[in-house]
């Protein structure tokens, strides 16, 4: 841009100053000068050739910056699982490295996801055990690499399913020792001073024990209720079961029954887990052998490793057995193969319930097996805890 106006002004200026008899080399040195500084204050400066280097990150930075996060992380690179971070390979295993994405989750949610751009998110269920429920969000990064994080969504869902288990099962389980109970008070209360000694006894004796059958099914619903609440956290102490197994069995016995039990330790494996979750586990199993037993009959307690190198608990007891049409549903809650047998011996109910959702919450198995007239056996195995694996997964990291 030429400055005219200030060019015109020099020129102006310079005339004025030759009038007046300035010396004419003088006035054109002050013209040269002033239409020069014009040009150089109405320049602009050039603009800048450094190029600005665009930053990548390389597939090695991001398995470094993602290995230790809590938060299960894949990194796909055309679909296939280029990194998978700590969380996820605990959580799908080692071996999804390599693999096409869509092969390891195998769900058409996940599939429609992979193939969506830019991203988005799916909900998938079943992914790891048959009720999780899992958000998987995923985000481009370019044509190429995509990040899926994975969000477990199951316990939310449990514990809502939880509570309104724990309301329908309360009010229906309760109603009827209630109704007992307000039942004689009632009676009581109107007769006034008409029964005899004999008989008020015999009616807050019956008062007593559906009071005591309320306070143990309370009892076990709350524990059941905090069980259900934990399950997918996975305990992390390291424990000897041996002694755990013996305390919990002596526990469950009582005086009366200890010589009818037979300990059998031909074991004494370690296993990650609730020191008081587990000593829950064999007081039930125990307790039901004990009561469903002969009377007469001895009770086994055998620890030991199953073929593939579990921790194995197995409950043996020499009673009536079960019939087979009733052995898969054992574990549902108030399920009873006998109710008035299960209710005169002091059951809940939710002895085996208890026990199914402690098992799951420590990863292991729960098996019965029960013949009738033979008797019924109980096998809970439990993952060996085993720091050399996770050492031998980060060196393979």
């Amino acid at each position: 841009m030429i400055p005219q106006t200030g060019i015109w002004l020099a020129i102006v200026t310079s005339g004025a100053m030759l009038l007046f008899g300035i010396d004419p080399v003088f006035v054109l040195s002050v013209l040269g000068l002033w239409v020069g500084s014009l040009f150089l204050v109405t320049s602009t400066p050039p603009e800048s050739r450094v190029k600005k280097k665009k930053k990548t990150l390389s597939l090695s930075s991001m398995r470094e910056l993602l290995e230790n996060s809590t938060t299960p992380v894949l990194v796909t690179e055309k679909n296939t699982i280029a990194i998978a971070n700590r969380a996820s390979r605990k959580l799908l295993g080692s071996h999804i490295i390599g693999q096409d994405a869509r092969l390891v989750f195998r769900q058409p949610a996940a599939i429609a996801l992979l193939e969506k751009e830019p991203g988005g998110q799916a909900i998938v269920r079943g992914l790891v055990r048959r009720q999780d429920i899992w958000r998987i969000n995923r985000q481009s990064i370019d044509d190429d690499l995509a990040v899926l994080e994975l969000i477990n969504k199951s316990a939310e869902a449990d514990i809502s399913r939880a509570h309104t288990d724990f309301v329908a099962n309360a009010s229906h389980e309760l109603r009827t020792p209630l109704a007992s109970i307000l039942g004689y008070v009632e009676t009581l209360s109107e007769s006034g001073v008409d029964f005899d000694a004999l008989t008020s006894k015999k009616f807050l004796t019956t008062i007593q024990r559906e009071a005591s059958r309320m306070q143990s099914l309370i009892s076990d619903l709350m524990s059941l209720s905090r069980v259900e609440a934990e399950k997918h956290d996975a305990p992390q102490k390291s424990l000897g079961l041996a002694s755990v197994v013996e305390r919990a069995a002596r526990d469950a016995a009582g005086s009366e029954r200890l010589e009818r039990l037979e300990l059998q330790f031909a074991e004494k494996p370690e296993v990650q887990g609730d020191e008081q979750q587990i000593e829950q586990v064999i007081r039930n199993l125990v307790d039901n052998a004990l009561k469903y037993g002969g009377p007469d009959t001895p009770v086994r307690i055998r620890l030991d490793h199953s073929r593939l190198g579990e921790a194995r608990i197995t409950v043996s007891d020499q009673g009536e057995g079960i019939a087979p049409e009733h052995v898969p549903h054992l574990t549902r809650r108030f399920y009873r193969t006998d109710p008035g047998r299960s209710r005169a011996s002091g059951g809940t109910g939710l002895g085996l319930a208890i026990v199914k959702h402690i098992v799951e919450r420590h990863r292991g198995r729960l098996d019965i097996e029960s013949q009738e007239g033979v008797g019924t056996k109980v096998i809970v195995r439990f993952p060996m805890a085993d720091d050399s694996a996770d050492s031998a997964d980060s060196a393979q990291a």
